[in-house]
């Protein structure tokens, strides 16, 4: 399985770049693709071009512009699989155990990203003098 890493700016280039420096992954398997200067249309194209066989695309926000762009003009791709919400954990899950199954995979990749967003060192009730109130 390849993935492509589709986001804003070089959000994309970033993720794909550590991963490749933590796990060595081929250049091959993780592609970096910025949605920048491209029209929704122009941004599907290079998606559709890069698609040759089973893909996952990562996109950076499940409502943005890059989701939106895959979603509304590749639907017809049967071999493709888009993920939103992308993090350098779920990139991690997927360079280790990309050969998994699609069905066994995407799961176990939502389950990586979900679980590795965390806070520590703030407790709103033993800080509350440290909460900015907007109201």
């Amino acid at each position: 399985m390849r993935g492509i890493v589709l986001a804003h700016g070089t959000m994309a280039a970033g993720l794909v770049d550590a991963v490749r420096q933590i796990t060595g992954v081929d250049a091959d398997v993780l592609q970096p693709l910025s949605n920048r200067g491209l029209s929704p249309e122009a941004l599907a194209g290079e998606v559709r071009a890069r698609v040759q066989g089973p893909r996952l695309v990562f996109t950076d926000l499940l409502s943005g512009s890059c989701s939106f762009a895959v979603r509304r003009h590749c639907h017809d791709l049967q071999e493709l699989v888009v993920v939103s919400g992308v993090n350098l954990p779920m990139l991690l899950e997927f360079a280790m155990f990309r050969e998994l199954p699609v069905a066994e995979l995407v799961p176990r990749l939502l389950s990586k990203g979900r679980s590795a967003i965390g806070s520590s060192g703030f407790n709103t009730e033993q800080n509350e003098h440290r909460v900015v109130s907007s109201g």
